[in-house]
């Protein structure tokens, strides 16, 4: 296997849970419910912050050279992501308990080939809730706030590159692979479990309806 098999793999063994977290029911439930132009800053704000804090953990005690600089790297573009998004708010405070479901998963991780599947699986999930928001605020009638989310998601094509890169650098044997594969789908696993826990707590059914 090489990283271009893995990340296609991954995306189609997880395809119903990317296309509902893709859905404008992922941003009803992240807001939980509260569809106006704060709380989803505020909601793509915790996001930001949580991945800044997951990523810079990662960065303190990965002892891959190349690695670490990845994590580094992606910390202090999530912290930007973060200090964006919060200046379109008058104020924001981080959540104490500001961690996901998936960020929860990610922060467990201890192997190089585990959080570099970890990563790629966030990436994957991460791609979809940048398009919620911007869409959402293409409905706002907002463009620049719009063009902000299109701009963030910009930057995951560059941690994209460089997680397979990584990948192919590291995963020297079948058995990293699969650790790698496995701590991909848990993440995008995780985010969805969250969600159809979120919505089912709403009321919502997590499903679409045909």
């Amino acid at each position: 296997m090489d990283a271009s098999e893995l990340h296609d793999a991954v995306r189609t063994a997880n395809d119903t849970a990317l296309s509902r977290l893709g859905s404008s029911k992922s941003l009803y439930a992240d807001t939980g419910g509260e569809m106006d132009p704060d709380p989803v800053l505020v909601a793509a704000a915790d996001a930001e912050y949580a991945a800044a804090e997951t990523f810079a953990a990662w960065a303190d005690t990965e002892p891959h050279a190349d690695a670490q600089a990845a994590f580094a790297t992606t910390a202090s573009e999530e912290r930007d992501h973060y200090d964006a998004v919060r200046g379109e708010l008058d104020a924001h405070e981080p959540a104490s308990d500001d961690a996901s479901a998936m960020h929860t998963h990610l922060r467990g991780l201890d192997t190089t080939a585990a959080r570099l599947g970890g990563l790629l699986g966030r990436i994957l999930a991460t791609e979809k809730s940048k398009e919620q928001f911007t869409g959402f605020f293409v409905g706002q009638a907002d463009p620049q706030t719009a063009q902000l989310f299109r701009d963030l998601k910009g930057d995951l094509d560059d941690q994209l590159e460089r997680t397979l890169d990584l990948l192919d650098a590291v995963c020297a044997a079948d058995d990293d692979w699969q650790t790698a594969s496995d701590a991909a789908d848990a993440a995008i696993q995780a985010a969805y479990d969250e969600y159809t826990a979120q919505l089912e707590s709403m009321g919502v059914n997590p499903k679409p309806v045909c």
